[in-house]
Parts: C-alpha cells; sequence; structure tokens
C-alpha cells in the first residue's frame, strides 16, 4: 500500500515517550518530517538522536507545556520556520490521575481540562491555517473510555469523551476543506502510562502487578497487551492518503477488549 506521506510534515505532540514516540518514529520511517514536543528537553534530545537515520524524514524538537497558549503559539511557528507547513497535527496528552469524584478538587478539575482538552482546542486552532491551504490531517489521541468509562479513571472519562464530541463536530465543519478528523483511542498498549495505572490499580487490591496484568489479558480477545507501534501503524494509515475516504471516525486500538458498538 503507498501512504504517499514523504515530505509531509507533522506536529506530534507528546512525543517524547510512549504513543506519541511510536507515531513520530513511524512517521519519519515514512519520510515524514517530525516536530517533536513534550516538557522534558533531555528526552525530546534523545529521541531526536535515536531517530537519525530511521527514515528521510527529517527530525527537530521544541520544548513545550501544552497547558500554556504562548508556549502552544511558540510550538507552531517553530515547526513552521524549522520544517515548514503542518499537514498533520497529532494531537496528544498524557494522562490526568487516578481517582474517583471525589478525590478531585476544583484546580485539579481544571489543570485535567487544560492538559487534556483544551490543549488540542487550542493547537488545533493555531495549526488550522496551515491544514486549509492543502487539506490535511487531525488526529487526536484519547483512550479506549470514548467508548467505555474504566473505573477509578473519572477525570479521563469525562474529558476523552470532549474529544471525540470536538472531533465529530470538526469532521464536518472542517470537510470542505479536504481535513480529515479523527479519534484514535489505545486500549491496554504496553506504555510506562499503562504500566503506571497497573501498578495503582494492585495497590488498591493488594495484590501483585501481574496478577492485575493477568486480569486483564483474560478481557482482551487477542490474549495480550498491544505493543506501541501496532498502534502507531493504525496512526500512519490514518494521516495518509490510503484514508482519504475517512473521517469523523473513532478508532479503537484494543484487541477486541471494548465489546460495545
Amino acid at each position: 500500500m503507498e501512504l504517499r506521506l514523504k515530505g509531509k510534515v507533522a506536529l506530534v505532540v507528546a512525543s517524547s515517550q510512549g504513543l506519541g514516540k511510536a507515531v513520530a518514529t513511524q512517521f519519519v520511517k515514512e519520510g515524514v518530517h517530525v516536530m517533536l514536543t513534550s516538557r522534558d528537553g533531555d528526552k525530546l534530545a534523545k529521541v531526536k538522536d535515536e531517530l537519525k537515520g530511521v527514515g528521510q524524514g527529517k527530525v527537530e524538537y521544541c520544548v513545550c507545556d501544552i497547558t500554556q497558549p504562548n508556549e502552544i503559539k511558540q510550538l507552531v511557528k517553530q515547526t513552521r520556520e524549522e520544517l515548514g507547513t503542518i499537514d498533520i497535527l497529532v494531537n496528544n496528552a498524557g494522562g490526568p490521575p487516578g481517582g474517583g469524584f471525589e478525590d478531585f478538587s476544583d484546580e485539579e478539575w481544571e489543570h485535567a481540562f487544560q492538559l487534556n482538552l483544551l490543549s488540542y482546542i487550542r493547537l488545533i486552532r493555531e495549526v488550522l491555517p496551515d491544514l486549509k491551504e492543502n487539506g490535511g490531517r487531525i488526529l487526536n489521541i484519547a483512550s479506549s473510555s470514548i467508548k467505555q468509562p474504566i473505573p477509578g479513571l473519572i477525570l479521563s472519562n469525562t474529558f476523552r469523551m470532549g474529544i471525540q464530541g470536538l472531533a465529530k463536530s470538526l469532521a464536518e465543519e472542517l470537510a470542505p476543506y479536504g481535513i480529515l478528523v479523527h479519534t484514535v483511542a489505545p486500549g491496554r498498549i504496553a506504555t510506562d502510562r499503562v504500566d503506571h495505572l497497573d501498578q495503582l490499580k494492585a495497590e488498591r487490591q493488594g495484590i501483585d502487578k501481574s496478577e492485575v496484568r493477568e486480569q486483564a489479558r483474560k478481557n482482551i480477545p487477542l490474549g495480550r497487551y498491544g505493543q506501541s507501534e501496532e498502534f502507531a501503524n493504525v496512526v500512519t494509515f490514518l494521516a495518509s492518503d490510503s484514508s482519504s475516504y475517512m473521517t469523523g471516525s473513532s478508532i479503537l486500538v484494543d484487541g477486541g477488549m471494548i465489546r460495545a458498538f
């Protein structure tokens, strides 16, 4: 399958590790020029070095706290200056802390909103003039909780649903410009974030983390956690010309874990 991604420019958010890094890596392999970003400059520099020679895509990085609107503006400006007009935006953010409704203050709710929903809105707003020029892609990474709430993750459950509503609305609004919008929802992917959540669940239940993982695997028809590369492959397909008659989709990458329609 010819993806025709070579020479495109992508801004991949939260790309110093985990799913964002996996997506950036796959993009570079396909010849996409990638701007990496996170709050950790040392990690970003390391990833940039790792991606040298992986593919024909150029790699740059910009330190950015996506809860700060001025830093988002600088990130987009630097991407244009160093790589050119942006064709692909991959919105991503670290998950908020676990807990129930009574565990969080107004300030914690506000921070989760800023990080996990408003940042996506602000990034889209800044990149939109570029995408309108030649069409483009907005790929919003969310969670399987867009289909089925995850116990003990009320902040994530709330704001991930907002991402899905945003994407569905934008898919219709931006279609006349040739801009395609999707929500990509990972299930149990073997990342540091999932490992951390497994550890928290083990502590709550007073069991070993290995038992938590075994319980999770039993609920996944494919019988295992996914790999970040498998998730990245789906995002790369949606970023490509091969998905040209798709928009507004919510795609689960979960090994069949979610039973909901």
